[in-house]
């Protein structure tokens, strides 16, 4: 797959990081001296951390090398390192305060294992918080998937994504045989969009790179305009022309005890 564009990501960065800020700000600890931010993209979540943990080491972990980049470029007081975290994580030094993870374990398989594998990164009574997307079922997935299943499209991809998200009771289970104090909740955020393009534009970013990373020019094009037609029948416009888009998230907080 073809490398992330920070640029593309960073078109929505206020209704992205605010998730991080949410997240950081039910992390109750004084004075945590050693953070991680795994998948911390452009930098924008572990400048949340940076802001409310002061005096914190913070190291920022992402795959992509555009996103490192950036983030280098854009908070270059903080650290940060290439690591992909499905190979590379036993390689990360222990004993963190905190480990936070902001929008990247969607991407990440075998939840079970790297929950477990996270959470020994940690020193006792340090905090494992985490974020994930929660909009599979939402109409823009729906729309990916069954346009990218259609006899029109089926033969251009050989692999659809996979989602590798559980339930929220499925997160408990695993968080419950590794602490006596977790916290699971939902939000649900209703981004105000100028457009239907503003829709297709936030995909570019994220859901759509791998049905678009996997075809020809002319056909992403062809391919972005039957998405658009399904995008302006299930996202209406309110009565000022904008779009309501709904998107919910799943958070976890877990001790080590």
């Amino acid at each position: 797959m073809k490398d992330w564009s920070s640029a593309q990501y960073l078109k929505f960065a206020k209704e992205r990081t605010q998730p991080a800020i949410d997240l950081v700000n039910r992390i109750h600890m004084d004075n945590p001296r050693k953070i991680i931010d795994i998948g911390c993209g452009p930098g924008n979540s572990t400048g949340v951390l940076a802001d409310r943990f002061p005096d914190a080491y913070i190291l920022g972990v992402d795959k992509s090398e555009n996103m490192i980049t950036a983030a280098r470029k854009n908070y270059p007081t903080l650290d940060f390192k290439l690591c992909d975290i499905t190979i590379e994580l036993s390689s990360l030094d222990g004993d963190y305060d905190i480990v936070f993870s902001n929008a990247c374990l969607q991407w990440v398989p075998d939840h079970e294992s790297i929950l477990k594998q996270l959470f020994g990164l940690l020193k006792n009574r340090g905090i494992l918080a985490v974020q994930i997307p929660m909009n599979y079922n939402e109409p823009i997935h729906k729309i990916v998937r069954e346009i990218a299943s259609s006899q029109k499209w089926k033969d251009c991809f050989l692999n659809h994504r996979i989602f590798h998200t559980l339930s929220p009771s499925e997160y408990y289970d695993i968080l419950s045989d590794l602490s006596d104090d977790v916290n699971i909740w939902e939000t649900v955020y209703y981004h105000i969009m100028e457009n239907h393009n503003d829709i297709l534009e936030w995909y570019r970013g994220t859901g759509l790179r791998p049905y678009l990373n996997a075809l020809d020019d002319d056909k992403k094009t062809e391919f972005e305009n039957d998405t658009m037609e399904r995008i302006i029948e299930s996202y209406p416009k309110q009565k000022n022309g904008k779009i309501i888009f709904r998107f919910p998230r799943l958070f976890f907080t877990a001790v080590k005890m």
